[in-house]
């Protein structure tokens, strides 16, 4: 609650829901009290007070209300560019990795489980792991392996078949 110096009580909370108050004035207090007796209460004889005069909400705004849309909201009215009507908001999102990284997607004992073996290969998933692309930068091990991904660059999918491995690619 809010107090003035003499401690008159001016606020009070309502009780909206269960768990929300807001404080509302004290309607002793409110402006309305000193206009009881005065024929228009504040709002004058000639201009009346009347309910919506110029218009409700943004009513006007290329009419009447012109200036002061051009003023204080300048280009709110028109079109700008070309439509699009298949918009995607993502479409040359592609992040890339280098074949010689990999080997990091997967961890040390897997690769080492794998190293000798010649019936199976371990598969690396680099979509999984938020990689679209695979580009052939670095050197790799000569241990054959499947990669998964989206995108592969030539020079990556010659390193990775040079090793003994092959490229499965997912939509």
């Amino acid at each position: 609650s809010v107090t003035t110096t003499s401690g008159v009580l001016f606020l009070r909370w309502y009780r909206l829901s269960r768990r929300s108050y807001c404080l509302i004035m004290v309607s002793r207090f409110k402006k309305n009290r000193k206009h009881r007796g005065d024929v228009q209460a504040g709002h004058g004889r000639v201009g009346k007070h009347r309910k919506h005069p110029g218009g409700r909400g943004n009513a006007g705004g290329q009419h009447h209300h012109r200036t002061h849309f051009d003023k204080y909201h300048p280009g709110y009215f028109g079109k700008v560019g070309m439509r699009n009507f298949h918009l995607r908001r993502n479409p040359r999102f592609c992040p890339t990795i280098n074949v010689d990284r990999v080997w990091t997607l997967v961890t040390e004992q897997h690769r080492k489980a794998y190293e000798k073996r010649t019936d199976k290969a371990p598969v690396i998933d680099a979509f999984a792991a938020g990689y679209f692309k695979v580009l052939g930068s670095g050197v790799i091990p000569k241990q054959p392996f499947i990669l998964r991904t989206k995108f592969v660059s030539r020079k990556a999918e010659e390193k990775i078949r040079a090793a003994g491995g092959a490229v499965e690619l997912v939509a």
